[in-house]
């Protein structure tokens, strides 16, 4: 605690130290304890048990929430010929094939979400290292990678909180689900969404206890441990 600010210590000693809480009172307290002067990321943490090592322990999905993220969604498309129309009347921010490829590879990253159609992963396979690390490259997993009818679908979903979520080596896994500004009940319906999703990634592989714990936090906020059976019942009513 002796590394934080005198604003978070303040705003810690609301949180009971290894106390779980109900869903609806961590999110209160989250809200409370947020002490930052722009509207800060509410993020949600999962320990889970899994290693993700083992191909069939990967825990990967995506989740569209229905209050979104509370922000604007940049969506690139790499598409061409027809498929760069209907991404373009679709509404995608920036459509394009080479030239988009170029830019990237000269550093530019000003987007949220990238698409593409299965004949474009031939040229955009080569951006593997500079999207992947980004979180950014398309994959079918994660619905990025559609076909031409179904690329007004995939932008649409993309900009109406549309998150993917993976774990990470250190078998954990951290997603936004909203902002300090959406009222308690909207943070819970996109929290439940969430975990149905997680639950309904369980891989084959996975043995024994499958989440271990959960806390939520807001952006340099502290963390809040939710109550583990409380909080995993709210995918039923996802």
């Amino acid at each position: 605690m002796s590394n934080h600010g005198k604003k978070y210590l303040e705003a810690a000693k609301l949180v009971e130290p290894g106390k779980p809480y109900a869903p609806k009172e961590a999110i209160d307290l989250v809200r409370k304890t947020s002490y930052t002067k722009f509207d800060a990321t509410v993020e949600l943490h999962l320990r889970m048990g899994v290693d993700p090592r083992h191909a069939d322990q990967m825990v990967r999905g995506v989740a569209l929430l229905p209050n979104g993220l509370g922000k604007t969604v940049r969506v690139l498309v790499f598409a061409q010929g027809e498929a760069a129309k209907i991404a373009e009347d679709a509404g995608a921010d920036f459509v394009g094939s080479d030239d988009l490829i170029k830019k990237i590879e000269g550093g530019w990253f000003d987007f949220d979400v990238a698409i593409a159609t299965p004949d474009m992963m031939g040229k955009v396979g080569k951006l593997g290292k500079l999207l992947g690390r980004r979180g950014l490259m398309p994959n079918p997993k994660s619905g990025t990678i559609v076909n031409q009818p179904d690329l007004p679908r995939a932008i649409r979903d993309a900009r109406k909180g549309r998150v993917e979520f993976r774990v990470d080596k250190t078998s954990l896994i951290h997603v936004p689900i909203g902002k300090v500004s959406f009222d308690e009940e909207k943070l819970l319906e996109n929290l439940a969404t969430l975990i149905d999703a997680v639950q309904k990634a369980k891989p084959s592989g996975a043995k024994g206890q499958y989440v271990r714990n959960a806390t939520i936090t807001a952006t340099m906020g502290p963390g809040v441990k939710l109550d583990l059976p409380q909080t995993l019942s709210l995918a039923a009513a996802a």
